[in-house]
């Protein structure tokens, strides 16, 4: 595969090419996962649930995340990683920087960050420095107390009309990369047709430019799973050939399908 770069998705993206991610927390996935095909890794604070056993995502530190980054990294993956700021680990622009800077020293080579327009200024701070985001628009699950639990986001003309418009600023702000979450499908594929940006979906239908699902989803790891999950170990006798037929489900547009998709 070769190192893989923002330049790569670029490419990618232009190209009309899907491309994969997949979560990742140690050296040993890092290393299935790259081995695999999935262009990016996401060191997601999803660890918090799927590692820690929390119900969500917000008791997750900037240490766990730089732990496990590190861990990741070790792997020596070609993958690009992306490393999660967790829950009020960009609560401001300054607070911010820190918490970047020690993720990239981590080995990352890019941080994703949730919310809208209001982190425009903090995303230029960050690309102005050497330091590339990944934008998450839509569920974000830091906020799933402020938007009432794991709901679907932008149903109403009003909702998708402003993640289009947050989409778009956070585009020209600097971001390389938005991850969409649990959107409907249609308003998924406007947005990724609109952006210059890859997009990245998770239950998100079938029209961004790639899709990413948390490893023990996608291995039928987790006691609960969302709608848009789908479990790649039925069929496959190894961890290293589901992870295989996920990224090539994901390249032939075999995955996702209208029941993995919300309306």
């Amino acid at each position: 595969m070769g190192k893989i770069t923002i330049s790569t998705l670029d490419k990618l993206k232009a190209a009309g090419e899907k491309f994969v991610c997949i979560t990742a927390y140690d050296a040993t996935f890092a290393r299935l996962v790259s081995a695999a095909g999935a262009e990016t890794i996401l060191v997601g604070d999803s660890l918090g649930m799927v590692l820690q056993g929390h119900d969500s995502t917000i008791p997750v530190t900037v240490d766990d995340m730089v732990y496990h980054t590190e861990c990741v990294c070790r792997g020596g993956p070609d993958s690009l990683v992306i490393a999660d700021l967790p829950f009020m680990g960009h609560a401001t622009p300054e607070v911010t920087m820190v918490n970047a800077a020690r993720l990239m020293r981590a080995g990352a080579q890019m941080v994703k960050i949730e919310g809208g327009t209001w982190l425009s200024d903090t995303i230029s701070m960050l690309v102005e420095r050497g330091i590339p985001v990944c934008a998450h628009l839509g569920l974000t699950p830091q906020s799933v107390n402020a938007i009432g639990g794991f709901r679907v986001q932008g149903r109403t003309p009003k909702e998708a009309k402003s993640i289009l418009a947050d989409a778009v600023e956070i585009q020209d702000a600097g971001a390389s990369l938005l991850v969409l979450e649990c959107v409907p499908a249609p308003l998924a594929t406007d947005i990724s047709e609109k952006l210059d940006i890859p997009v990245i979906g998770i239950g998100a239908g079938p029209g961004t430019d790639a899709q990413v699902l948390v490893l023990h989803d996608m291995l039928g790891l987790s006691s609960h799973s969302a709608r848009f999950v789908q479990n790649f170990m039925q069929g496959n006798d190894s961890i290293q050939a589901a992870l295989q037929a996920f990224v090539a489900a994901v390249k032939s547009g075999a995955y996702p399908q209208e029941e993995h998709t919300y309306k």
